[in-house]
């Protein structure tokens, strides 16, 4: 997600509307000044806190748990399948634990990803915890390198959620252990069962919980302003393409030719359903904002916001509930959301322009 990018598009669309109903802007008196419209967002920063303060419990367990496995990993002088043989039964509740404290991180994290990767100032919390790349995808890297317990350095593995799932599930080999995937010990390699190279996973989830904590301080000391409430709103809404782009490449569309790793403990589709409610809610803070220059735009965008929240949900429960889409399909349902979100993102655009508030820049 490119904060310049989905800002451009919205300017864009805000700029067309305002073009569209250039007679309005004839009848208007002089905009009001930012100050005027500054408004009461603490609501926005104890929706942010809430959810920091949630992941940074989760990856409090996440780290509990790798330096629990690290230790039995060392006392087995990282003899895999000695380990598993010896303590198998204890490294499965290790992994069953993390797992449970995985899948809860995740939507504490991507119910206020609106917040944190589209206000510039938070945005690198995104960049390292859930979208950047690996080191090689220089542009759009994490910015940081994993120091192993045993000295090796893995220089820019990728975001935090990639490096943890892909070693949890076993769809990375890059992060696992050289012995059989299969942590509940039948026999079989199944999909989901990763076995971590120990060094690899605790110098990971170390870094995660490390982030977390970081991130929940930041949220403690944020003072959320109406420029990074429309700001969050315009970067975040028009990114639905890149969204069920990873949805179609990963195992939920692709199966077995997945090419992509991580979305593996749960649908794309969660992840943006849960992001939508987070711009749902820090609308709604800012909503009669809008309505003081304009009730029915304020209205009528609240309207398209929520529809398009609904339009995700509908295919998430309908991928829930055993319905399999085509990646044709994905790429249908992905431009219509890609459509009205950026509708959406140009009317909250405009609404800032005749606001006097500043969209900032990445």
């Amino acid at each position: 997600m490119k904060l310049g990018r989905a800002l451009g598009v919205a300017v864009a669309a805000a700029a067309l509307l305002l073009a569209a109903c250039g007679d309005d802007d004839d009848e208007a008196t002089d905009e009001p000044a930012a100050a005027d419209v500054g408004g009461e967002l603490g609501a926005i920063k104890a929706y942010l806190t809430e959810h920091s303060a949630e992941l940074a419990a989760q990856t409090e367990i996440l780290a509990e748990q790798g330096e629990r496995y690290y230790g039995l990993s060392e006392a087995a002088d990282f003899d895999y399948d000695a380990l598993m043989k010896e303590s198998g039964d204890e490294v499965e509740e290790i992994m069953a634990t993390s797992k449970d404290a995985f899948q809860a991180a995740n939507p504490a994290y991507e119910e206020m990803e609106g917040i944190v990767a589209g206000v510039p100032r938070l945005a690198q919390y995104d960049v390292d915890i859930d979208a950047g790349a690996d080191a090689s995808d220089p542009e759009n890297a994490v910015s940081f390198s994993l120091e192993r317990p045993d000295g090796e350095v893995l220089k820019q593995p990728g975001n935090m959620f990639f490096v943890v799932e892909t070693s949890l599930y076993g769809t990375n080999p890059d992060f696992l252990a050289k012995t059989a995937q299969d942590v509940d010990g039948d026999g079989k390699e199944e999909f989901g069962e990763g076995v971590p190279d120990a060094n690899t996973y605790v110098a990971a989830v170390r870094k995660f919980d490390e982030l977390a904590d970081s991130l929940d301080a930041d949220a403690q000391a944020f003072e959320p302003t109406p420029s990074d409430a429309f700001t969050a709103i315009t970067v975040m809404t028009p990114t639905m393409s890149e969204y069920f782009e990873a949805w179609k490449n990963s195992r939920f569309i692709a199966g077995e030719d997945a090419s992509e790793l991580g979305f593996v403990a749960a649908s794309r589709l969660s992840d943006i359903a849960d992001i939508l409610e987070g711009i749902v809610f820090t609308y709604d803070e800012i909503e009669p904002q809008v309505a003081e220059e304009s009730p029915q735009q304020a209205e009528q965008t609240g309207k398209a916001l929520n529809d398009l929240l609904a339009y995700v949900e509908d295919i998430r429960d309908r991928e829930e509930g055993g319905e399999t889409f085509t990646a044709e399909q994905a790429d249908t349902l992905g431009s219509e959301a890609q459509r009205q979100a950026e509708a959406v993102a140009g009317q909250v655009a405009q609404a800032a322009q005749r606001l006097g508030i500043e969209l900032q820049e990445a």
